[in-house]
């Protein structure tokens, strides 16, 4: 470090600290009265001052707008994990994402052995209408080479989004076609989906997986649910693993439509924000569906309010292992140059009173690390390696026995599956060759296999022609020769996986998850806990981590 940078870093330092504590002027709640009440700019302080001082009689020109950018993420490291700036650059990707839409051409891409390869064409979208068709490799982007030069998703994405009735040129290669073709495209807004799947299980149970929570969630949430009501669904496996959270909206109107009017859902609590409950109203939509929620160490924030609510009014049980831990709440604040500050504002707690959020008193970086440490401490494999504080017990509406202190733990744990790996299937997922090989087979096969509308056709096809020795002639083509003995242990989970992407490259999820249930071994065992017919307020779970009584 320099002697100009070590007397200047610790005044910027303060000027971000004034920069954070100013943004608290600018929170707009819905509360009668904001957490910053009375904090303005009228009166002078020390770091104002000293801005002012820099500004004026410092020896060298100092451009304090950069040095604090780097310095703002620096101090919020100081808080909780989840106050978060996001720069300006940033803001359109957070916006999309939680809009649920963007504006694009209307592909899904992948990329394989440095080619941009079309995976699927969005119905309606920009490129349909121009006739961009799946298995097409787009090869440049305006005057941009994106083919053999190890081009990566972000710049490819970069170079396809753009504002909406903006114009994008695109080469493809076609199979068939010596010469590439070019297409003209006016980009459009592109829908980004929430729900990725809503399909029946067997005449009485439906599936539904909610991959992330935005504004459109609770809208595809419902279209999909209502869709296995008219197929007859008595029963709803819904699939949270894995997903992030998002809208806290979205997951209050979803859980809405599940409880009866006047049960709690949630409430939140800070130290500069009074307690405010939600409590669920009058919907009721689905008052008669029996819920199982999926959740699994990736499950976070709006999947564990949701779970939580479940779990703590008996209406449903969880099955799984024990969700991330992230019970704050952030409020994202608008700043006059365009980023914004996310703040956590208050925790959340589910019905019962359980926070749910992980201790991050050791500091960010662990906070994070303590999902492999749970892998480390077997938790992930055996249910009998977590334990709580009896200061941590609650109980559900109906007296069942749960805990908090960083995550929701599941009624029923089901341990990571471990079985079918091998060292020959390490090889394989390492070098992503069953994922290759089903984009290459998909496309050689695709004449044939857009004929097929259903799961069950793809598996018949390849079974029908062993599909599975074909690819180990793949594999061994890239490097990974032929195992006998690993075929032996991972044979199966290959074939599955194999047929599920296969499947989805040409017909999407509803391909893919009707495939993919064969090995899947939480879903399984909340089918066959579904299949139990068991009254959520009477049963006695013996496999329960925290005992149903």
């Amino acid at each position: 470090m320099n002697k100009k940078t070590t007397i200047l870093l610790p005044v910027l330092i303060a000027i971000a600290v004034a920069v954070g504590i100013m943004i608290g002027n600018l929170l707009n709640r819905n509360a009668a009265t904001p957490a910053f009440h009375g904090m303005g700019f009228s009166q002078p302080n020390k770091i104002s001052t000293i801005l002012d001082l820099i500004n004026k009689g410092y020896v060298d020109s100092v451009n304090t707008g950069d040095i604090i950018e780097e310095t703002i993420p620096e101090i919020l490291k100081n808080l909780d994990p989840h106050t978060s700036y996001i720069p300006v650059r940033d803001m359109q990707e957070v916006q999309e994402e939680m809009s649920g839409n963007f504006s694009g051409i209307g592909v899904q891409f992948s990329i394989q052995e440095d080619t941009v390869r079309v995976i699927e064409v969005i119905s309606g979208g920009p490129s349909s209408q121009v006739g961009v068709l799946p298995g097409d490799r787009i090869v440049t982007v305006n005057d941009s080479l994106i083919a053999g030069v190890k081009v990566h998703n972000n710049t490819v994405m970069s170079l396809l989004r753009g504002e909406k009735n903006s114009k994008v040129r695109i080469g493809v290669v076609r199979s068939g076609y010596n010469d590439a073709l070019e297409f003209e495209i006016t980009r459009g807004d592109i829908p980004l989906y929430s729900v990725d799947v809503s399909y029946m299980i067997d005449e009485h149970t439906g599936f539904i997986k909610v991959s992330r929570f935005a504004n459109t969630t609770y809208k595809e949430f419902m279209e999909g649910m209502m869709k296995l009501q008219n197929e007859g669904a008595q029963k709803v496996i819904i699939d949270l693993r894995s997903n992030p959270g998002g809208s806290l909206v979205g997951v209050l109107q979803m859980v809405d439509e599940f409880l009866k009017k006047g049960e709690p859902i949630l409430y939140t609590e800070g130290l500069n924000q009074p307690r405010k409950t939600y409590n669920a109203s009058s919907r009721a939509t689905f008052s008669d569906i029996d819920v199982y929620v999926m959740i699994d160490e990736f499950s976070a924030s709006a999947s564990e309010i949701f779970a939580g609510a479940m779990q703590d009014n008996d209406r449903g049980f969880v099955i799984g292992r024990r969700s991330f831990g992230k019970g704050l709440v952030q409020e994202q604040i608008p700043l006059m140059d365009g980023s914004a500050l996310r703040l956590t504002v208050a925790r959340f707690y589910t019905p019962s009173g359980r926070c749910i959020q992980s201790s991050y008193e050791d500091g960010n970086e662990e906070y994070y690390n303590h999902i492999y440490e749970r892998f480390h401490n077997m938790e992930q494999l055996v249910a009998d390696s977590i334990h709580f504080a009896d200061s941590l017990r609650y109980e559900t509406k109906g007296g069942r026995v749960v805990y908090g202190g960083g995550g929701i733990m599941p009624d029923f744990f089901v341990p990571a599956d471990t079985t079918g790996n091998s060292a020959y299937f390490d090889q394989i997922y390492r070098k992503g060759l069953i994922y290759s090989f089903a984009y290459a087979y998909a496309d050689s096969h695709r004449e044939e296999l857009t004929q097929f509308t259903s799961a069950g056709e793809f598996e018949d096809y390849m079974d029908q022609y062993n599909a599975l020795n074909e690819f180990v002639a793949y594999a061994e083509e890239k490097g990974v020769k032929r195992d006998a003995e690993g075929l032996k242990i991972s044979g199966e989970v290959i074939n599955t996986q194999m047929k599920a992407y296969v499947a989805r490259n040409i017909i999407g999820e509803e391909g893919f998850y009707p495939i993919i249930k064969q090995i899947d071994k939480t879903l399984l065992r909340a089918i066959e806990v579904s299949q139990q017919n068991l009254m959520v307020q009477n049963v006695v779970a013996t496999d329960s981590v925290v005992g149903i009584n």
